[in-house]
C-alpha cells in the first residue's frame, strides 16, 4: 500500500511538471506533435490515416 500511494505521488508531481506552463500561463496548450521533420518523411497523424484508410475523411 505504502508504494502504491508512494508511485501515485509521484505520478502527481510529474504531471504537475509537464503542466506548468499549461496550468499557469492564460492561453498556453501543449505542444503539437505534429512537426515539419514527421511531415517530410510522410509520417502523419494516426487518427488521421485511420480516417484515409476507412473513407471518413
Amino acid at each position: 500500500m505504502k508504494t502504491v500511494v508512494l508511485a501515485m505521488i509521484l505520478l502527481l508531481i510529474c504531471v504537475v511538471l509537464l503542466g506548468i506552463k499549461v496550468l499557469f500561463i492564460k492561453g498556453a496548450r501543449f505542444p503539437s506533435g505534429h512537426t515539419a521533420a514527421l511531415r517530410k518523411k510522410g509520417i502523419g497523424c494516426a487518427s488521421g490515416l485511420h480516417g484515409n484508410a476507412v473513407g471518413d475523411r
